[in-house]
């Protein structure tokens, strides 16, 4: 049985994370399902990192992003690529940090309270897009680089897990 740790206080950024991913192998580990996976490393990050207000993932049905598992308030369901920040991360296949998103120019506001967002890229192993992991925080300048890499390592995690078998 999994059970969801404390994250040291006295860490830091860089040290939260990896306690995090260890964290997320454990509970991903021999478990292959997308949507099952997709659930609980959404609650996981979102009951683990201080100052979010949305958590989840837009999975790819091969033309357009349609919304998954998440943790936050009801949010829009189909996003187009190239669309809002999610759409810019899975057409670019580029991590989008947005320290201020009303900078952002084309964000979607599906909560008015978010400020700043992070956005991962999902790629499978054969280079398809699987979707994108997205982030939102009610605090401007929440993300930095050490939340980008710890994102992409955690969403590395992630992909291995549903690809494993």
């Amino acid at each position: 049985m999994f059970e969801l740790k404390t994250l040291a206080a006295n860490a830091g950024k860089a040290g939260h994370y990896a306690e995090l991913l260890t964290q997320a192998r454990a509970l991903l580990a021999g478990e292959r399902d997308l949507i099952a996976n997709a659930a609980n490393f959404s609650a996981l990050v979102y009951h683990s990192l201080p100052q979010l207000n949305w958590a989840g993932f837009y999975l790819y049905d091969g033309n357009e992003l349609v919304l998954g598992p998440f943790q936050g308030k009801p949010a829009c369901i189909r996003i187009a690529l190239g669309r809002g920040v999610c759409g810019t991360a899975a057409q670019t296949r580029a991590t989008q940090l947005v320290p201020d998103v009303d900078a952002f120019p084309g964000h979607i506001a599906c909560d008015s309270a978010s400020r700043a967002e992070i956005v991962v890229p999902l790629i499978g192993a054969d280079g398809r897009l699987l979707g994108v992991w997205d982030v939102d925080s009610p605090v401007a300048g929440r993300f930095d680089d050490d939340d980008r890499a710890g994102m992409e390592a955690l969403c590395a995690t992630f992909v291995a897990s549903i690809e494993a078998f």
